[in-house]
Formats: C-alpha cells, structure tokens, sequence
C-alpha cells in the first residue's frame, strides 16, 4: 500500500475532537500541511484550533524527519505547542502509519501515541493521545481529508 497521508506531499484538512478527564469533547478543525525535500526529509506542520463555547489556545506542530524511499520505519523531531521539543518514532503499516512521541524537557514524562488509519486515498482516521508517565492526559480523535 502506497499511502498518501505523509507519504505525498499535500494539504490536509482535520476536523475532530479533543478529550481530557471528565470534561466533555472539545470540538477542533485545522489544517495539515506536508512536504518532501528531493534528499527524502519531510516537514510536516499542523495548526489545529479549539471551537467550542470554551475555545482553547491553538495547537501548532512542526515536524521534521526522514524517510527512505524502501523504508517501513522513521524518526522525527518535532515542536509542539503544549509539549515543547520531542523525539519520536513511526512505523508505515499496510494500513495505518504508526507514531509515538516523547517530550525531551518535561518532567512529568509526558509522550504520546497516534494511528492514522487508511479509509482512501483522501481520507484517513486518526486516534491520538498524550500521557504522563502511565496515566491518559487527553485524547484525540479525527478524520483527515486531502485538499484536491
């Protein structure tokens, strides 16, 4: 499976909702934007908002990594907005593209864990979420659609 999500250069739209212990699903949209230079790194930046009756701040995230063209596997670093500088690691499935996080100057050990599943070729599922040492911060799930 060639995936288009990550692995194409595009624009994405998100829609979805964030989750966080007892309180109810926060609505958020934004955008994704993907790009691939000619030597196979990748940048990839998301701006997501927070909609709602109680908007929250934006959450911004630029990624930087580097995928051979042969390879199942890749690391990246990351900014994030709420989680600061962070490592992370994906794996490329057959169906999915798989991603774990940490964060490199936080002392509450906070990390994450996403899949963004395959539905088509503009359209991809994605579940989210953010941990502090063992115990489930937030939660994010959404759909992802390819700009044509």
């Amino acid at each position: 499976m060639k995936h288009t999500f990550l692995m194409d250069a595009g624009r994405w739209t998100f829609k979805g909702h964030w989750l966080e212990r007892d309180q109810a699903p926060q609505p958020i949209e934004g955008k994704i934007l993907v790009a691939w230079s000619q030597d196979n790194w990748f940048t990839m930046i998301s701006k997501l908002l927070f909609l709602g009756p109680s908007p929250g701040s934006d959450l911004i995230m630029k990624y930087k990594g580097r995928l051979d063209s042969e390879a199942r596997h890749y690391t990246f670093v990351l900014q994030h907005s709420q989680l600061g500088p962070v490592e992370g690691e994906g794996w490329i499935a057959p169906t999915s593209i798989v991603q774990r996080f940490w964060s490199l100057e936080d002392r509450q050990r906070r990390g994450g864990f996403e899949t963004i599943h395959y539905v088509n070729d503009n359209h991809y599922l994605l579940s989210s979420s953010i941990m502090a040492g063992h115990s489930l911060l937030s939660t994010l799930e959404a759909t992802l659609n390819r700009q044509t």
